[in-house]
């Protein structure tokens, strides 16, 4: 049978209200689950949250987290489906977002390697002179290779 996080809360808490220490507690869990047993942390929190008068096991819910959060980019063909019904079940709306190509964004694939293999090794002293080497590299590239770029 597995326990429950509230359950071991619940152990911790029948710990603590038989007046054992936190050290008393966690023998007890680990002689009792081994492995499976609340770590030291756990035992040492709730210990301190019934000492402030807290009386329920639950996790306390809170409204600034968002509720689902799913990201189901590169599923495969069978989940994707099902996975898009499940979220229009669930009334959540769905955005797409383009693919990732070099039609669409060729810097990331000509001029920017190369600019980084060319300052690969240098030690800048401030932002500004990256920036200033940044610039001088890329304008050193021939317009034939810009026009490459964009036609491809």
């Amino acid at each position: 049978m597995d326990l429950t996080r509230e359950n071991f809360r619940a152990l911790i808490y029948y710990h603590f209200r038989r007046g054992l220490t936190q050290k008393q507690c966690i023998n007890q869990l680990t002689s009792t689950f081994g492995d499976e047993a609340s770590s030291k942390t756990i035992v040492y929190h709730w210990f301190s949250e019934f000492n402030r008068k807290r009386s329920m096991l639950t996790d306390e819910f809170k409204e600034s987290r968002p509720k689902i959060i799913l990201h189901h980019d590169n599923a495969s063909c069978h989940m994707s489906a099902e996975t898009t019904l499940f979220l229009e079940g669930q009334k959540i709306e769905l955005t797409g977002h383009p693919l990732y190509s070099p039609d669409l964004a060729p810097n990331d694939f000509y001029p920017l390697p190369s600019v980084k293999n060319k300052l690969r090794g240098y030690c800048y002293s401030s932002r500004e002179e990256v920036v200033d080497a940044f610039k001088m590299h890329v304008l050193e590239i021939p317009q034939s290779e810009w026009k490459k770029c964009y036609k491809n």
